[in-house]
């Protein structure tokens, strides 16, 4: 039963470091509540690894509230960029038309 609350307080927390990622960066993400969520608990993975690979934190030690909404605002920029181009060659024109 500890382990269900871990994972929906993980949940949670998660979406709202995300949330929060999304308001701070410009512009218009086009995704839902889930990728929000994925999005806000992998900033934390990503702020916990760089800062134990800089040694802001020890091993095993996990980032802070602030150090996870950067790496949300990191992990969102690289999905935009990884999402742009399947968007830019659906405004193509079709080849008879160039």
């Amino acid at each position: 039963m500890r382990t269900l609350w871990s994972v929906l307080g993980t949940i949670i927390v998660g979406l709202l470091v995300g949330a929060i990622a999304r308001w701070i960066k410009p512009g218009e993400q086009a995704i839902g509540w889930i990728m929000t969520a994925l999005i806000g608990v992998g900033g934390a993975i990503v702020a916990t690894y760089v800062g134990q690979q800089l040694g802001w934190y020890a091993s095993g030690a996990h980032a802070g509230f602030l150090a996870s909404v950067g790496g949300a605002v990191i992990l969102l920029c690289v999905y935009e960029v990884l999402k742009r181009p399947r968007a830019a060659r659906k405004q193509l024109p079709p080849r008879d038309e160039r």
